[in-house]
């Protein structure tokens, strides 16, 4: 159960969101996995096409060893994997070889991407707020603001094509005043709440900040359901309702 707070227990959760008449029955049923952060167990095993169902798009919001993302997409059998990078991400050695970027994802770090088959509209922002110096992957308030502007021509033709912005933002770091803390690291960014007012996105999905306990994952923003999806989430879009199902990592 939620409360009303949004706050649900780790182990279980589902909520759905209504979207206006209009959007109804435009897009086809289809299941996202979202993974950021961390490590999970109930993940990393060969059964899990059998624990999370017939998955259509992966999206990953950072921080994960680049092995783990690999065997993610190698047993979900997905050809539309998408992710940005988090602070702490780096080249990985396994198995006797360096992975630089992991094999069979598409960084889409200031990018967006339409997916035709499934006609779903996603870009994307890495990295967190800057708290170390010449570290890769952090930035000022002032250089992810500049970094997202990148966004906006793409966005606009977006609109003009497809007769909306964007559909899903994905970054590591939460926005400003959502899921965010108010000093150090894992303050979120002002301009991805600038993002969600102006482009009105489906979902923004983010990681960067652990949950832990009763902790509040899921915020209705005008009308946009901002979602920390850490350490996963199960996405289902059918036919104009977003279902959000966090599950256990043990």
């Amino acid at each position: 159960m939620i409360s009303a707070s949004g706050a649900e227990p780790r182990d279980s959760a589902c909520v759905e969101s209504r979207l206006s008449a209009l959007e109804r029955g435009k897009r086809k049923r289809m299941r996202i996995l979202a993974i950021s952060d961390e490590v999970i167990g109930i993940l990393y095993q060969r059964s899990l096409s059998d624990i999370v169902g017939d998955v259509d798009v992966l999206l990953s919001c950072g921080d994960l060893p680049y092995s783990y993302m690999e065997f993610v997409v190698t047993q979900t059998r997905v050809r539309d994997a998408f992710f940005v990078h988090g602070n702490h991400d780096h080249p990985q050695e396994y198995g006797g070889r360096l992975i630089e970027s992991p094999g069979g994802w598409v960084n889409i770090d200031r990018r967006a991407v339409y997916v035709r088959h499934h006609d779903l509209l996603v870009a994307g922002l890495q990295g967190s707020i800057r708290y170390a110096r010449r570290a890769p992957y952090q930035y000022t308030t002032r250089e992810m603001a500049q970094r997202a502007l990148r966004l906006v021509p793409q966005l606009l033709v977006n609109k003009a094509r497809h007769g909306r912005y964007l559909d899903i933002l994905i970054t590591h770091s939460p926005a400003y005043g959502i899921h965010d803390r108010p000093v150090g690291a894992h303050r979120g960014f002002p301009v991805f709440v600038r993002l969600i007012d102006a482009f009105r996105p489906r979902l923004f999905l983010h990681g960067h900040n652990h949950r832990y306990g009763r902790s509040t994952w899921h915020t209705r923003h005008a009308e946009t359901d901002v979602v920390n999806v850490h350490p996963f989430c199960i996405i289902d879009l059918d036919d104009g309702a977003v279902t959000l199902k966090h599950l256990g990592n043990h």
